[in-house]
């Protein structure tokens, strides 16, 4: 079985971070995902998703994220039920953060320019292989290939 899941949004609030009596840190934080798709005539739609992370997860979102920053969380959806104050089961869905990513831009007082809107110029994450010279990444060269 399998239970995976990838999810990249903004963060709705700040996190919150709490500790079980046992002092285990726990930060509660939910994201807001847009959706893919947007009707004709309507504005993009969001869906709002309640994270936990534990440990040291939770010591490192409460420390670096704050509301309205991009994150990118990978983990596992668990379920629980509970009765809410009218008698009715209802059903409760957290995804259980297992690794959390920066996923906005450095922010800087010199802005640059969006990534790969660099004209004729390499990306930077290829700068130092010697130009688009691929062959150096991998040691190899042409007649090693093959094919």
């Amino acid at each position: 079985m399998l239970n995976s899941v990838i999810m990249m949004g903004r963060l709705a609030a700040d996190p919150e971070l709490r500790q079980t009596p046992q002092g285990v840190n726990v930060c509660s934080f939910t994201i807001a995902v847009d959706r893919s798709f947007v009707k004709q005539g309507e504005q993009r739609q969001a869906d709002f998703f309640d994270v936990v992370a534990w440990r040291g997860q939770a010591d490192f979102v409460s420390r670096f994220f704050r509301k309205g920053q991009m994150i990118a969380v990978q983990g596992r959806m668990e379920t629980r039920s509970y009765e809410d104050k009218n008698g009715v089961r209802r059903k409760a869905y957290t995804l259980v953060a297992e690794s959390l990513h920066f996923a906005d831009f450095k922010k800087d007082s010199n802005p640059s320019p969006a990534p790969y809107d660099t004209g004729s110029q390499i990306p930077p994450a290829f700068d130092n292989m010697g130009g688009n010279d691929f062959s150096a990444a991998n040691g190899m060269d042409d007649d090693d290939l093959p094919f």
